[in-house]
Formats: C-alpha cells, structure tokens, sequence
C-alpha cells in the first residue's frame, strides 16, 4: 500500500473547501490566527468557501505557461479574492471617513427661484369685505425673485470632531488589513505551489518505482519460467507491480487536481495549461532567535497594527459618545439678490451663529456611553490576545523549521540505505539465495522513504513560509527565502 502521507499535508489539501475563512491557517502547517479575515470575510457574500482560495479569472492564454513559485504569487497578489475584497473594504473605509469629515467640512448650497402667484380674495375669506370708498379687487397677483448662496459651517463640535477621528483610525485598520491579506495571499498561494510540486515529486517517484518493480516482476517471471524460483515469486511481484500501478495513478490524480487549486487561487482562465517552474530543493535557513523573530513580528505584522488601529478609533469613538453631552457652535450665513422680479433685485445677507445646548436626551447619551465602552473593551481584549498569539506563531513556526530540518536530513539518509537495500535484495534475489518477498519489502521501504523525503520538503519550505507570515513579511521573505528553486 501507499505510504501515509504526512497529516500536515493532507490537512492542507482541505484548504481548497474549507466552509470559513478561519479553517485558512487553521488548515496551514503552522498556526496563525488572523483577526482580520472578519473584515474579508464580512463581504464574501454567497461564496461561503475561503476567499483566498478562489480569484477573478484572467484572460486565457495561447500555449502551455511556465509559472515559478514568484510568478504565482505576483499573479495571486493581482487576482486572489481574499486580496480583492480586502482593498474593496478599504474604499468602503475611505468613503465612510469622508462620511463623517462632512460633517466639519463647509456645506455651500444654492437654490434661486422665482414665484409668480395670483391669489383669489374670495378663497381666502375675503371676497364679502366691504369698506365704503374702497374697491378691492376679486384677487391680487405678485411676483418674488431670490437667487443667493447659503453657507453652513460646524464652528465646534467635538462629537463630530472625535467620530472623524475615529473613522481615520478605522480607514488605517483596513488599510493595514489589506497589507495583512496580501500575506495571506503569499501564504496561501505558496503552500498551494508548494503542494503542486511535492505532488509532481511524489508522480516521478512513483513512476520510478513503477519501472522498478517491473524490472523486478520480469526477472521473477523468467526464473520462475526457468524452474529457478516458485511461481509464488512472480505473483508476489506481480501484485507488488500493480499496487505501484495504483499509486501512480493516484498520484498523478492529486497532482492534476493541486494544479487546478493553484490555478484558481491566482486567477488562470479556466482550462488554461501550465507547467511548474520550480522544484523544492532543501535549503536550510539561518538560525534566528526567538527575540529577533518577536521584535520583528511586532513591528511588522500588519493585523497587529490593524488591531492596534481599531482600538483607537475606538478609543475615539468613546470620546465621541461623551461629546454628546456637550453643546456645539454652527455658523450659517447667505448672500445674494431677492426682488419683486429679476430686474428689480437688491442684495440681500444674513449672517448667524447658533449655539446648540442640549438637556435631556432621553438617556440616548448613556447608551451610546456603553456601547462605546463595550466595543473599546473588546478592541483592547483582542489586541491582548494577538499579541499573545503571534508570540505563538512565531515559536511554533521556529520549532517546526528546526524539527523539519532535522527531519530532511534523517530523511535523505533513509532514501540512500533503503535503496542500497533493494539493491542488495535484487542482487540476492538474481543469486537464488533470497526470495521475492525480501525485494518486495525492500521495495515498499524505497517507496515509503521516498515519499517521507518529500513530505519533509514540503514541511521545510512551508515552514519557511509560516516563518515568513508569523513575522509580518510575507511578501518581502519569500523572495529571500525561495530564490529561483
């Protein structure tokens, strides 16, 4: 049978049909929990899968492409739809900043006009007046023009002024949440690269294996043949031939359906063929230290910034909840020309200030008191938490990278004995002094190291890349980590 696959990298497979944004890291190799997908995922409409597995298609391409692990993510970068609905909530944020800057900023309107009007006396309870000498008429007709401009500006208003602040802080929030996404996407494309090529690895190990136990399984049939061995001995490698078959056949499988995860995650067109351009060769990283890790994730990782970001603007918010208890100062003022008509104009202004004092709200003051308290209490408990929690990512991510270096080169040493051990086998086999069934163990151990010497790549290189993302430089370090592979 096949050799298990290491869990780490079955639990990526599922990243692809997760039902929440959540599973995203949860699904990765090595933690990272991430506050800001709620911002993504608040705008991810019907899609109800991950957004970061999905893209906006580009147009198809004539000819098979060529795509190295950067190519993939720069594309991911432009298409992934975890990266788009990011940078749409940003311009959400913008505008609502914008929204509440209105309210400080000067209004000027204009609405000229001009009224001819005829009113009948007897409508209006007139019609039966009667004054001796004095002849009134059934109605009276007039006309009036006004054409000025109106000018209306917030002298002070200091819940207005706190609740723009807070929408500045918020426009930062997602401002730093969309760089936290583009991240994710350099995460999420790169583990799914990655899995392509240790699929592409596991299909040529398979294929190797399958051409060698053909060999064997022909020189079992000839002996047997011969009379030199017992016919048990070509069954035995017949059905060790076809279970090499099988997983040939499965490997090729996942392979081909990888392929069509990546290709979604960057924005190919439907149906369009490429080719990975990299392999994974073992590249051991340089030793770094837990602080030097920690100093850099805390300056760097963009959903701390983004969390610390939202607990100002509700800080601000809070302000602005008190402020209601406060009076403000508008200024008003118009200029321009009224007459009975357009030829007979005059100018005309008027200039005010009002002070607004409020008395008794209802109690609606108070409760946007404690609502204000409420979120301000939640913003700091989450920021609490990520800090606590990218300390994690960062010492997991360090252990994972240690132990999967280790893991290579106990791995590769595996590869080499277990082959010099079919070697041996065969030859025993060829000299009549050992049977099949020696071989076909032999064979199962050269399959079994093969694939965990694979498995062990894709460990290392997404260790990597979780190191990356738990320090807050996921686009810079995997162009430092993951040069031309």
């Amino acid at each position: 049978m096949r050799p298990k696959r290491n869990l780490n990298r079955d639990c990526i497979r599922g990243l692809n049909y997760g039902p929440s944004r959540t599973l995203l890291l949860a699904a990765f190799l090595f933690t990272s929990t991430v506050p800001s997908f709620a911002q993504i995922g608040s705008t991810s409409g019907s899609q109800g899968a991950n957004p970061y597995a999905g893209s906006v298609p580009t147009d198809a391409v004539p000819g098979v492409l060529s795509i190295s692990l950067l190519d993939a993510i720069d594309r991911g970068l432009k298409q992934n739809l975890g990266a788009l609905l990011s940078n749409a909530n940003t311009e959400l944020a913008r505008g609502e900043r914008w929204e509440q800057l209105s309210a400080l900023l000067p209004h000027v309107t204009a609405a000229p006009f001009i009224d001819w009007s005829k009113i009948s006396l007897a409508e209006e309870g007139l019609g039966s007046l009667k004054i001796p000498g004095l002849n009134f008429p059934s109605s009276i007709r007039f006309s009036y023009f006004d054409a000025r401009a109106n000018l209306t500006q917030s002298v002070f208003d200091w819940q207005s002024i706190n609740n723009a602040r807070a929408a500045s802080q918020n426009l930062k929030s997602s401002e730093y949440s969309y760089k936290d996404a583009r991240d994710l996407v350099v995460l999420a494309v790169g583990i799914t690269y990655l899995q392509a090529i240790a699929d592409a690895a596991s299909v040529d190990a398979a294929d190797a294996q399958v051409k060698a136990a053909q060999a064997v399984y022909d020189q079992a049939s000839a002996q047997a043949n011969a009379g030199t061995s017992a016919p048990i001995d070509a069954l035995r490698t017949k059905v060790e031939l076809q279970t090499r078959q099988q997983q040939l056949i499965q490997a090729s499988n996942d392979l081909a359906i990888q392929k069509l995860n990546l290709a979604r995650a960057i924005g190919l067109a439907p149906g369009q063929e490429f080719e990975l351009a990299d392999k994974s060769p073992y590249q051991p990283l340089e030793g770094m230290t837990v602080e030097e890790a920690l100093a850099r994730a805390y300056a760097s990782r963009s959903d701390y910034q983004a969390a610390m970001a939202t607990e100002r603007a509700a800080e601000f918010s809070r302000r602005a909840a008190v402020a209601g208890y406060f009076p403000s100062l508008d200024f008003n003022a118009d200029y321009g020309m009224a007459g009975a008509h357009a030829s007979t104009e005059t100018t005309v202004s008027d200039v005010r200030g009002t002070l607004n004092i409020p008395i008794f709200k209802g109690g609606s003051v108070h409760g946007d008191i404690l609502q204000a308290d409420a979120r301000l209490t939640q913003s700091r408990e989450q920021l609490n938490n990520l800090r606590a929690q990218i300390d994690a990512d960062v010492r997991t991510a360090l252990l994972n990278l240690q132990s999967s270096d280790e893991l290579v080169a106990v791995a590769r040493s595996n590869v080499d004995l277990a082959e010099q051990t079919l070697t041996q086998s065969r030859d025993r086999f060829s000299a009549g002094v050992a049977d099949s069934v020696e071989v076909v163990q032999s064979e199962e151990a050269v399959a079994s190291a093969h694939q965990q010497y694979i498995d062990s790549l894709f460990n290392d290189d997404s260790a990597k890349l979780s190191l990356v993302r738990a320090m807050g430089m996921a686009e810079e370090g995997v162009k430092e980590y993951f040069k031309g592979q």
